[in-house]
């Protein structure tokens, strides 16, 4: 099977991206493995698919899977190449774009300016939505990991977020505390994890670690968890600049009953095919 693909990125969280519209696409996990295998195939931190939508009020579908090949509900940074990637192709005119993923309609926004923005819905802090084993929506949740307390606050964009407040993220243990939070118990499956570092109360910091792909040089959906967290416990205002390692993205969010919007760049790096 030959496959046509673009390389993309948004503040270096980057993806393959497979118009499954104009070509036949039925790919196994070994395979997504395969060409997101940075030395033996393509390399992404995330794979795309553009697939006709069966729902009349969006007009495409759109799927996330992971490094490791599983499927994931929502990517904020992927949304946005999304968009970009379909207007480049012209499969649509439209500057407001609306969009099935598995994690629910998401309308895609293409600014003046080049840069996409992504109506990512309202957080949902009620804890069977991520899921996570836990009775009510407090400020912050306890959790036990190797014996060590630690409050997290757990919060749903579309796919599972904890968010930890942390004093500096250069010293954060995002890869050993990410990895033993992301496959907690309380987590049946499994989490994203965010370090949020609060400059003040319109800037932070922020490192991931993801579900199924490790930690990342950006998330957008984790930006939005963090800075929905932060405003939720009255740490952050409406609208946050977050600091990544690729990168920064504006969030803006009024509060509960409200809608959250992201907003960032999004290139397209090279074309290709791939054998498989």
């Amino acid at each position: 099977m030959l496959l046509n693909f673009t390389k993309m990125q948004g503040i270096g969280n980057d993806f393959v991206v497979i118009d499954a519209i104009s070509q036949k696409v039925s790919l196994t996990r070994d395979q997504i493995r395969h060409i997101a295998n940075r030395h033996f195939g393509v390399g992404c931190d995330q794979l795309l698919l553009v697939e006709k939508s069966q729902r009349i009020d969006a007009e495409f579908r759109y799927r996330i899977f992971n490094a490791d090949g599983s499927e994931v509900e929502q990517c904020g940074n992927g949304a946005r190449c999304f968009a970009r990637f379909v207007i480049d192709n012209g499969m649509t005119s439209n500057h407001v774009i609306p969009v099935e993923t598995k994690g629910g309609l998401i309308q895609l926004i293409m600014e003046d300016d080049d840069r996409v923005t992504v109506d990512m819905g309202e957080p949902n802090f009620e804890p069977e939505s991520l899921p996570f084993e836990a009775t009510g929506t407090p400020e912050y949740h306890e959790l036990m990991v190797n014996g060590e307390k630690y409050a997290i606050g757990a919060v749903s964009m579309g796919n599972p977020h904890a968010v930890l407040l942390v004093d500096s993220i250069k010293d954060a243990p995002v890869k050993t505390l990410g990895a033993a939070i992301e496959s907690h118990k309380r987590f049946p499956q499994r989490v994203n994890v965010g370090f949020m570092e609060i400059e003040d109360r319109d800037n932070i910091r922020l490192r991931v670690y993801e579900r199924g792909a490790g930690e990342t040089m950006a998330c957008g959906t984790g930006a939005c968890a963090a800075v929905a967290v932060g405003i939720k416990n009255r740490l952050l205002d409406e609208r946050v600049q977050v600091e990544l390692r690729g990168g920064d993205l504006t969030i803006y969010w009024p509060g509960t009953g409200h809608h959250l919007m992201m907003t960032g760049p999004a290139e397209t790096v090279f074309k290709g095919q791939i054998e498989l």
